[in-house]
């Protein structure tokens, strides 16, 4: 007999949790089928090396969770189900080989005293940034926050052009263009500063000089010293246990170990799924794939041609390999012992470091010094680890999913099982350069490639951690194809959410929120 609900749900990742707690909320009644063993996605954690050390698997930072519309509406309910996070003052610093660091707190005069250190023009620039992010702010994150559909497009232009003017409004334009090099060298003098907010770039998929990667150094770098970091008590997953936990509350269902086989169809309109173990269920409003978009073609079988030739088309950014660590105590970073008191630290000397990096990546080598970025989550939150022990958290940007080569002609290995230890060693020897006597403190470790990655979860193609590229032709309108950046399909009543539909990548919810307020009509 099948089962049945209002909407179902494939792969419970953070978006489609947000998506079926909202319709559940609304009174729908909600089915959520994950094939991992645990739900998350890539929000999730555990001991990955030692008992007693927590580890973030992939995201690290929920600050866009937090501070999202989604948590706005839902905050309350989710903190009765234990979700609980650390407010962090010193999100991010980068160190240099030179021995200098720059930094960004929300203690502003600290953060100026930092930038003039290296630049007294660029310490001006910054502050007269800092005092114009309230006037700029409510129409980036319009923007982003604004359903790709020609209406909400058209009244978000009426609102941009009444507020800012012609010319404001077409500035505003040209630095959405703008690639982070462009707007980094036209905007500060200092190498370092503009390495400092450029590390942000890649994160996204958003070289140095890829149009329209501007507006995210920008924004992290504004919102950093507006509002920190936000990390999650003991873990990211603090979100997902929360967010399970309210729907389960609700009457809904998650179920996890549930591979989905395919969706059921008659060709013109979704009616459910079928598990792997041959159990059908019908969803009577909606059913929901939380998926790439290039896995839904085999889930449907196929829907229209045109469509179908999208989806498979849709690109993936280069992949990021995880290094867990299990360590005794802190890095002693040699830029100086503040730099512990950091939860990011990026390892990213320059613009021109991370474009070789990256062109590296896409040309299917191992970049000769890829670009890290060292979370030290436990240094915020002592939850994480035993009393006095630490965790830090690697990220190595970036690595190519299917390896071709090696750019510094060492690694002679072409599949991530061979060429995982010495990747992680040309890491952490990057990383003893900044803070030696690092190795000496490690007690644990664990590597994740970007074909485990993948493997832990099919949505990360190549490992692909944001689940597809930024770049322009795959943003805004075009995320993940024209005419379907809401998560519309041909067959009526599919849905398509995650990272891969427009806003994109990233904590905060956006996909699925946005979609299931399409859903009830709020």
């Amino acid at each position: 007999m099948p089962e049945n609900f209002d909407a179902v749900f494939i792969g419970a990742g953070h978006n489609t949790l947000a998506a079926a707690l909202h319709l559940a909320a609304k009174g729908w009644r909600v089915g959520v089928f994950e094939r991992a063993s645990v739900a998350g996605g890539a929000v999730k954690t555990g001991e990955y090396t030692l008992p007693g050390f927590r580890h973030d698997w992939a995201a690290m930072n929920l600050s866009l969770f937090a501070g999202s519309p989604f948590f706005k509406e839902h905050g309350a309910e989710l903190s009765r189900h234990g979700a609980e996070f650390v407010p962090v003052t010193k999100p991010f610093a980068s160190a240099f080989p030179d021995g200098r660091w720059c930094g960004v707190s929300t203690d502003m005069a600290a953060t100026t005293a930092r930038i003039a250190a290296l630049s007294a023009r660029d310490a001006q620039t910054w502050g007269q940034l800092v005092q114009g992010f309230g006037a700029e702010a409510p129409h980036l994150f319009g923007l982003l926050g604004s359903p790709m559909q020609f209406r909400a497009l058209a009244y978000f232009m009426f609102k941009t052009l009444r507020a800012k003017g012609l010319g404001g409004t077409l500035d505003m334009g040209r630095f959405l263009l703008q690639s982070p090099r462009q707007w980094l060298e036209q905007t500060f003098e200092s190498p370092q500063v503009r390495a400092m907010l450029g590390a942000w770039g890649m994160h996204l998929d958003f070289a140095p000089d890829v149009a329209g990667g501007a507006l995210f150094p920008y924004l992290e770098g504004m919102a950093g010293q507006a509002f920190g970091m936000a990390l999650g008590k003991g873990g990211a997953d603090t979100i997902v246990k929360a967010l399970v936990a309210a729907i389960t509350a609700r009457g809904g269902v998650v179920e996890v170990n549930a591979q989905v086989a395919r969706i059921l169809h008659d060709g013109a309109r979704a009616g459910g799924i079928e598990l792997a173990d041959g159990r059908r269920i019908m969803a009577a409003r909606a059913v929901i794939a939380g998926v790439a978009p290039g896995a839904l073609p085999r889930l449907t079988g196929g829907t229209t041609p045109t469509f179908d030739k999208a989806m498979a088309g849709f690109t993936h950014a280069p992949g990021t390999m995880m290094i867990h660590l299990a360590t005794d105590s802190l890095p002693d970073w040699a830029a100086g012992e503040e730099l512990k008191t950091f939860a990011y630290v990026h390892l990213a000397p320059s613009l021109d470091q991370m474009a070789r990096t990256y062109q590296q990546a896409q040309a299917g080598l191992l970049p000769d010094e890829p670009i890290l970025v060292v979370g030290q989550p436990s240094g915020q939150d002592p939850s994480r680890a035993p009393e006095g022990k630490h965790v830090l958290w690697l990220q190595v940007r970036m690595t190519p999913g299917t390896i071709k080569g090696d750019a510094k002609g060492e690694i002679t290995a072409t599949d991530w099982a061979q060429a995982a230890e010495p990747m992680a060693e040309r890491a952490l020897d990057i990383l003893e350069r900044y803070a030696p006597g690092t190795r000496a403190k490690i007690l644990g470790r664990h590597i994740v490639t970007p074909a485990a990655l993948e493997a832990d979860n099919p949505n990360l193609v190549g490992g692909d951690s944001v689940c597809g590229s930024h770049h322009m032709a795959q943003h805004f309108l075009f995320r993940p194809a024209r005419g379907h950046a809401d998560g519309s399909t041909p067959l009526k009543n599919l849905h398509l959410t995650g990272a891969g539909v427009w806003p994109g990548g990233g904590t905060g919810a956006g996909p699925g929120y946005l979609l299931a307020r399409k859903l009830v009509g709020n």
